[in-house]
């Protein structure tokens, strides 16, 4: 069907409308950004805070080691989400099941939440790099790889787990009647029905999880992983210089930005599909 006139003017003044907001935002964007630029680079200690943290013949000394020490971050990330995942979905599903039987078990799941989510993460990551090895269990594993993914595990699983357990009790109980009337049994409806509109529905919480996580690979440091951040303060012992940091800073920020971009842009596809706006 041919647009109408007055439906081509209208599709004319928003099109503009957006031009102008956005040359409006890219204006204010640039003289904010440029006063704050301008307001570090006159201060009169930039000398000494350039060279001390931003000196380019240091930052290009120490790029190697750093973006090869961060390649240990990425794996360690990769391997921990989708243990975090399948963990917080394992715990969720526990302790929202109605099954009288599973009574003890629920009170565990209930326990590890409330410890791992009261406790700090780097006191979980100690705990566990030196505490596991020392009890000298069969079985248990004694690389640094290995008992860091197991601590960030614990601790971020028990974040995930109530994100998931909050996406499941937020879906209508009319979903669960379909279900139940279409003969499926409750772990086939929690499957294909209740769980992946719980997913979805919570998907920027979880992705914000995600970020911390990836940020907190660096904690493993302090169990002895050379990763990105350890790399760094090996230069900066070496040099009394903290560009190192800066440079390793770059690289997890570098990281951190896609997701954060993606959670955006979720949480506003689910905020448009609440209204109607997206099928």
């Amino acid at each position: 069907m041919t647009p109408s006139a007055r439906q081509l003017e209208r599709e004319q003044y928003r099109r503009r409308r957006t031009l102008r907001r956005g040359a409006v935002a890219a204006v204010s964007t640039i003289v904010v950004l440029g006063g704050l630029v301008l307001a570090v680079t006159s201060s009169p200690g930039w000398s000494n805070v350039r060279r001390t943290f931003f000196d380019v013949a240091q930052a290009k000394d120490s790029l190697p080691g750093i973006a090869e020490s961060f390649w240990l971050n990425i794996r360690l990330f990769l391997v921990i989400e989708v243990l975090v995942l399948l963990l917080g979905v394992l715990i969720a599903i526990i302790r929202v099941v109605p099954a009288p039987a599973l009574a003890p078990i629920k009170v565990l799941a209930v326990l590890y939440t409330d410890i791992f989510r009261g406790t700090p993460t780097l006191l979980v990551v100690l705990l566990v790099g030196f505490g596991l090895p020392a009890l000298q269990l069969t079985g248990v594993p004694t690389s640094l790889f290995w008992l860091g993914v197991i601590a960030l595990t614990l601790s971020y699983g028990a974040y995930v787990a109530e994100v998931i357990r909050a996406g499941i009790v937020s879906i209508h109980p009319t979903q669960w009647a379909s279900g139940r009337a279409l003969g499926l049994s409750y772990g086939v409806t929690m499957r294909r029905i209740v769980l992946p509109q719980a997913i979805r529905r919570v998907g920027p919480a979880l992705l914000n999880d995600f970020v911390s996580l990836q940020k907190d690979t660096a904690l493993l440091a302090t169990i002895g992983l050379v990763e990105a951040l350890r790399s760094a303060q090996v230069d900066q012992s070496r040099t009394f210089n903290f560009t190192p940091y800066v440079v390793a800073a770059v690289f997890f920020i570098a990281a951190t930005i896609p997701l954060a971009r993606i959670t955006d842009y979720l949480t506003v596809r689910s905020l448009r599909r609440e209204n109607g706006l997206v099928t």
